[in-house]
């Protein structure tokens, strides 16, 4: 290409930054695609981001913006696709990952299938759906096989769920198949048993408000379920990526296992970063309830320490977003509680300021894990996660000084309201970029529901 070619959009006088590093350079996109960096060009639409950093779109390679099928019954979230990806380009998010659970019988490409075409109508950024297998029976080597050559390279399973020991040995198998054809499992590590044991406890002693929902589901049923899904990997040589890690304990765990060379990647998720158990002592406890829940803070001062260091991958959200009045209901105990949050317009915005702001992140490592390295383990590296030539034109022109007190009622998520309610943070996007589209803007969605592609993938790759 020639100096001086004319592209769709240009990018001015911005801190570039990436995972490898950071220069101040012109960006020029054309077709949806990163075409030049530096040099001479023009642009049909420039902006002029001077002062500002531009950084790759976020990947959050796990959300909840589908309904969760159970029994012939449909339990739909605060959120899906529309509001969802409204608040991940108001995030700085341009890349989501959207776990699907499948209807009863359903075949795991069927169930892509058919999220997909929400997807593909409803969302504005682009995404890639992960399948739960509920079933193993549903999951032969031939299913998962199948998700392979049609570039969905990832399953979820949930060891939480009731009935997993029952049917553990088709969930090993089914790991094993997909280890062999490059996928990537992810895995919820909580022990069933122990937690089904404990709530019964709880219960028979009247201890069912919503402030004993720690003690439900203690640190021992997460390091349990880690150290048992590592021997899984271990022993089909299949990668895991072990989901929404809240404890010291199960991160020395991931750690062990790393150093004798298994393919264990770990994510967390930002309310492990920012609160722990002292929440649950007052009256708005159940807006605090997650899976795993909320530890101590020798907890969260190991996973800012893991984050820093490379032992924590990445930060992703769990995003599953109730409303207020869901969240509150006084029907609510320790045996049926809702778990999950909003976070998807939050998760740059707060992690860049506690993270970044207050020394406790490098920027290459604020790319890294909320944009590059689940863009690597996930199969979108190079066409996501990074600001190269050929790459897809996914951009945050980022304004480090701006200053935004949340109000959660005035986000795009449904949930209306924000665990970071008041808080004043410090940087957000002035701009987001998808696909070389302006979609987010100085406070305003730009982009139209139903832009957004199912991102095709390839096999999972070692960070």
């Amino acid at each position: 290409m020639t100096e001086g070619e004319q592209m769709d959009l240009v990018v001015r006088n911005g801190l570039v930054v990436t995972a490898g590093g950071e220069s101040v350079a012109d960006i020029g996109v054309r077709n949806g695609l990163i075409a030049q960096l530096g040099g001479a060009m023009t642009g049909t639409q420039e902006i002029d981001a001077a002062g500002k950093l531009v950084l790759p779109g976020g990947v959050d390679m796990h959300v909840h913006l589908s309904p969760v099928e159970t029994g012939g019954e449909s339990m739909p979230w605060a959120d899906d696709f529309v509001s969802g990806s409204r608040a991940a380009a108001a995030g700085g998010v341009t890349t989501i990952g959207n776990i699907g659970f499948p209807k009863q019988h359903e075949r795991l490409a069927d169930l892509v299938e058919r999220i997909a075409a929400d997807g593909e109508r409803d969302s504005l950024v682009d995404f890639v759906v992960h399948p739960v297998l509920m079933e193993p029976d549903n999951a032969t080597e031939a299913d998962i096989a199948r998700l392979a050559e049609l570039g969905h390279t990832s399953v979820k399973i949930f060891m939480a769920i009731g009935d997993f020991d029952a049917k553990v040995s088709g969930f090993v198998s089914a790991l094993a198949s997909a280890g062999k054809h490059g996928l990537l499992t992810m895995v919820h590590c909580e022990d069933a048993c122990v937690i089904d044991h404990i709530t019964a406890g709880l219960l028979e002693q009247g201890h069912s408000d919503l402030r004993y929902y720690p003690d439900s589901r203690p640190e021992l049923s997460e390091r349990m379920a880690v150290s048992r899904m590592i021997g899984f990997a271990e022993a089909t040589g299949a990668p895991i990526y072990i989901v929404h890690l809240g404890s010291e304990a199960a991160l020395n765990e991931a750690r062990s296992a790393r150093a004798r060379g298994l393919r264990v990647y770990v994510e967390t998720r930002p309310i492990y970063l920012y609160f722990t158990d002292d929440s649950f002592a007052g009256q708005d406890a159940p807006l605090y309830v997650g899976n795993p829940p909320l530890r101590g803070s020798n907890d969260q001062q190991a996973l800012w320490a893991g984050l820093a260091a490379g032992h924590v991958d990445t930060c992703c959200t769990d995003h599953a977003a109730w409303t207020l009045a869901d969240k509150l209901d006084p029907n609510l105990t320790v045996s049926n509680a809702r778990p999950g949050m909003s976070e998807l317009e939050t998760l740059m915005p707060v992690l860049y300021s506690e993270g970044v702001r207050k020394g406790r992140l490098s920027l290459q490592r604020f790319v890294e894990v909320t944009s590059t390295n689940a863009a690597k383990l996930f199969g979108l590296f190079p066409q996501k996660g990074t600001i190269a030539v050929g790459s897809d034109a996914d951009l945050v022109v980022w304004d480090p000084e701006a200053r935004r007190p949340i109000v959660g009622a005035e986000g795009m998520s449904r949930s209306g309201y924000s665990l970071y309610e008041g808080w004043d943070v410090v940087g957000a996007p002035a701009q987001t970029i998808s696909r070389g589209e302006l979609v987010y803007s100085d406070g305003a969605v730009l982009g139209q529901a139903g832009r957004g592609r199912l991102v095709h993938r390839a096999p999972t790759r070692d960070l």
